[in-house]
């Protein structure tokens, strides 16, 4: 609980800092580029090295992935059912599968399973989470979106290719039987320990609570998919394994993560429902508080 505290204090500074008017407005912004390009590549130059290949390895890989095709169908038929405005629909498609399970997902993971198991939620959130968001995520702004432009393959395997921590993780499984200089073991370690204080202060900066009008129940039924029904139906799939695993675990842990906060931009870029999408991000991302700890409270006792 005192980890989960701490989280909660660097949200705090980050939305206090927010509305202070002292920093730039592109704060979070600059906060997300030194992420993405310094500290995730340093966790994953630090942690990916140490995973013992295996095939169960390949769980976090498959999961997100199963877990987004149940969650679109899902969100799909109870728009239809519920006659929800097709911008809706769209918002929810965006923000309900794909989760956030890097800035949030990986301090929440340290907090409950230590720095080291970081490393399986790599896995999830680069194999799984950061391809739905390139290709998954770009096929549904096309089909929901009034647009003139149309995605290409050529642009979304760009997307890929260039994304910082994809090509620090390429690099560390093709460096992972050399053993790194000193110098740059030192620097790696030292961008690592930025990683959860900084992510954090990003998010507070980026929390926002304006609940949209009309749209509560979308926003109930959005959020109790993400971060009750998602997890559970990854429980269900994995119950044959076991939960004693941490690699187990924390593929469920991460089912269990709020939506993604670059999922809500993406979708208030886009026009789709852009209220609702921010509430999906700023309202899971605190229900996730409670929600968490009881999904991880839950697999110790099933374990």
């Amino acid at each position: 609980m005192t980890n989960l505290a701490v989280l909660g204090f660097y949200l705090l500074i980050g939305f206090i800092l927010k509305r202070s008017g002292k920093c730039p407005d592109n704060t979070a912004e600059v906060l997300n580029l030194y992420v993405i390009y310094a500290a995730l590549p340093g966790v994953i130059f630090s942690k990916v090295p140490g995973l013992e290949f295996s095939a169960d390895l390949l769980i976090p890989v498959i999961i997100p992935w199963v877990l987004l095709a149940f969650s679109a169908v899902f969100i799909f038929l109870i728009g239809r059912a519920l006659n929800w405005r097709k911008e809706i629909v769209g918002a929810l498609l965006v923000c309900v599968p794909l989760g956030n399970t890097s800035f949030f997902g990986f301090p929440m993971i340290e907090a409950f399973y230590g720095s080291d198991a970081i490393a399986y939620g790599l896995l999830y959130d680069q194999f799984g989470s950061f391809f739905g968001l390139a290709i998954y995520s770009t096929v549904i702004i096309a089909l929901y979106k009034d647009q003139n432009e149309t995605p290409t393959v050529t642009g979304v395997l760009k997307k890929i290719v260039t994304f910082p921590p994809f090509i620090a993780l390429v690099l560390a499984l093709l460096t992972k039987s050399l053993s790194y200089p000193d110098v740059f073991q030192r620097l790696i370690e030292s961008l690592a320990v930025t990683l959860v204080p900084v992510i954090m202060i990003a998010v507070g900066f980026q929390l926002k609570f304006r609940l949209p009008k009309g749209s509560k129940t979308p926003l109930a039924i959005g959020l109790l998919t993400k971060l009750v029904l998602m997890p559970a139906v990854a429980m269900l799939l994995l119950f044959s394994f076991g939960f004693d695993s941490t690699l187990i675990q924390v593929t469920v842990f991460e089912a269990a993560m709020p939506p993604m906060i670059t999922a809500g931009a993406v979708a208030i870029m886009a026009g789709l429902a852009p209220r609702l999408s921010a509430a999906m991000v700023g309202y899971g991302i605190l229900l996730a508080f409670i929600t968490l700890p009881l999904t991880y409270e839950l697999m110790q006792f099933l374990a």
